[in-house]
């Protein structure tokens, strides 16, 4: 394709995604719209709610399934609801690649049709759900951000789809993504710029980060990402959602559209996003009612471990922490409320481990070594098939360095399994049930501005499962110190992020934590986040 002729696509396929959401748009409501001046548009679609629709939105998960499984409310009225407030919040952030308003609506009238006849079809029967544009729905486009993809739509769906529809739920939309998928921002040249709805000069962060936005704007009551160094856990962080990576292979990514497709090395990872801890612990329960291993080969043979989740309740606990990893210093929002978290921990009776960022950058050292296996010629092919520009950090990752010869990759692969052996023995010598640390170094913060994200793709090299929740906000007193004004940054990375921190454009953002727990053991982490939220909050 020429230039002109990528130019062409987008405009088509943009054009195409406005006709189908502007079509499910209240009457007027154009005209009602915060200006672009106006940042902070978060609160605007929930303004528009009635009081039933607002505690509905905002309730927990399993109400709502309750009162659709009961049909006290029909899956229609919830489904055009969702609907609605996804539309309205896209013309604010940018949040939708494939609308599926239409079908949706068509089944959830097939779904109240069947719940006369037979009773609900499912856990999941009647909810409206939403997918990052990765995973592939019958009839949709799946360009995970490559023009070169479009106007390809799917003949058939992702195993985690096809499990979600058996399950009752009813899937609305598609999510942005950035180029590529490889990048912790959520920008591409097919949809352009996703914004942070808190402040829209922000990023939501990435890749998953029109799941954020819709889930935080009220569009979305549970959404699908993937992570591979991240991309559910950053985005869930940055708009004070939460987020769950579980291990690589306990949810199926059969026929998920993903760029380096075929590596194995530090395998990508499907996860839920919700609003609340409760939210993804439902999620988890309905999809593990089912042998996962049935539809994808990578799956081991696990279905929910009811006993695993309710193991970290009732009893005292060994948490370690670690509030440093050595190489980027967390700024003081962050560092204060893990320290305030921590007390009211030990205040409950559980026991703290300090815990130190040995390994970590090595092991980050290991993931980016793995990102330049293939000296970058997958991506390199998806972009340059339609001549469409590269984003900078596309670009700086595709030239990173040349490719790996087969020796040299098994070397790298020799380095992972030494660091995963490593750090399995240096938890097993602790003791611990399970690790408190933040998310990323920085709330929320301006576009383009990330670099370091050792926070979390640590946990991928390793395959531990992790999850992130909201625990507090940037507040007036998280004004830079004396010492922090003082403070002598270890290298670049550090340097740059000191001098991110902005705390009076910060002040609101929400402030959230991270639990990591053993690999597999995804029930007992989920049932952690559980435990640690009651504890905060109580």
């Amino acid at each position: 394709m020429t230039a002109f002729n990528w130019q062409q696509v987008v405009e088509k396929k943009r054009a195409a995604t406005k006709a189908a959401v502007d079509a499910y748009l209240p009457a007027g409501i154009l005209e009602k719209l915060p200006s672009e001046d106006v940042v902070d548009v978060s609160a605007f679609v929930k303004s528009l709610l009635t009081p039933s629709q607002l505690q509905l939105v905002e309730g927990e998960l399993d109400h709502t399934l309750s009162l659709l499984r009961s049909g006290k409310i029909s899956a229609t009225d919830i489904t055009k609801l969702y609907i609605t407030n996804a539309a309205i919040a896209h013309q604010l952030c940018n949040a939708i690649t494939e609308p599926n308003f239409d079908a949706a609506v068509a089944r959830a009238a097939e779904l109240d049709a069947y719940r006369l006849k037979n009773g609900p079809i499912g856990p999941l029967h009647g909810l409206p759900i939403t997918l990052k544009d990765q995973f592939k729905v019958t009839g949709l486009d799946t360009t995970i951000s490559y023009v070169s993809l479009a106007g390809k739509p799917a003949t058939d769906q992702s195993a985690l789809v096809d499990i979600l529809e058996s399950l009752g739920a009813i899937i609305i939309a598609k999510t942005t993504l950035p180029q590529s998928i490889m990048w912790c921002e959520t920008e591409s040249p097919m949809f352009g710029l996703t914004t942070n709805p808190r402040n829209r000069k922000y990023t939501p962060g990435g890749s998953t980060g029109g799941e954020a936005v819709l889930l935080l704007m009220g569009g979305s009551p549970l959404g699908w990402g993937t992570d591979i160094g991240g991309s559910v856990r950053i985005p869930s962080s940055m708009t004070g959602m939460v987020g769950f990576k579980p291990t690589s292979s306990r949810l199926p990514y059969a026929n998920v559209e993903v760029s380096t497709d075929g590596q194995e090395h530090v395998p990508s990872a499907v996860g839920p996003m919700s609003t609340t801890v409760g939210g993804v612990v439902t999620a988890m329960k309905a999809v593990l009612s089912l042998d996962m291993s049935h539809h994808d080969p990578r799956c081991p043979p696990i279905t929910w471990r009811e006993e695993r989740f309710q193991s970290v309740f009732g009893r005292k606990l060994r948490i370690g922490v670690l509030r440093d990893d050595g190489v980027v210093r967390p700024h003081p929002p962050i560092a204060r409320a893990l320290d305030a978290a921590v007390e009211k921990l030990r205040a409950a009776g559980h026991e703290i481990v300090e815990w130190d960022g040995e390994y970590i950058k090595q092991g980050v050292d290991v993931m980016d070594e793995y990102y330049r296996v293939d000296g970058g010629e997958d991506i390199r092919r998806a972009i340059e098939a339609s001549g469409e520009p590269y984003l900078p950090r596309i670009k700086m990752l595709v030239e990173k360095a040349p490719a790996l010869s087969v020796y040299e990759y098994w070397q790298v692969n020799k380095e992972k399994w030494d660091l995963r052996q490593k750090y399995l023995k240096k938890w097993n010598d602790a003791g611990i049930d399970f690790l408190l640390s933040p998310v990323t170094a920085h709330t929320a913060a301006p576009h383009r501005c990330f670099r370091w994200i050792g926070y979390t793709k640590f946990w991928n090299v390793m395959d531990y499962p992790a999850g992130t929740m909201c625990v507090d906000e940037v507040r007036e007193e998280d004004k830079p110190t004396q010492e922090w004004k003082e403070y002598k940054p270890r290298n670049w990375l550090d340097e740059w992020n000191y001098n991110l921190y902005d705390h009076e454009n910060m002040k609101g953002h929400k402030v959230e934590l991270q639990i990591i727990g053993r690999r597999l053991e995804e029930e007992m982490t989920l049932g952690a986040m559980k435990r640690v939220e009651e504890i905060i909050k109580a």
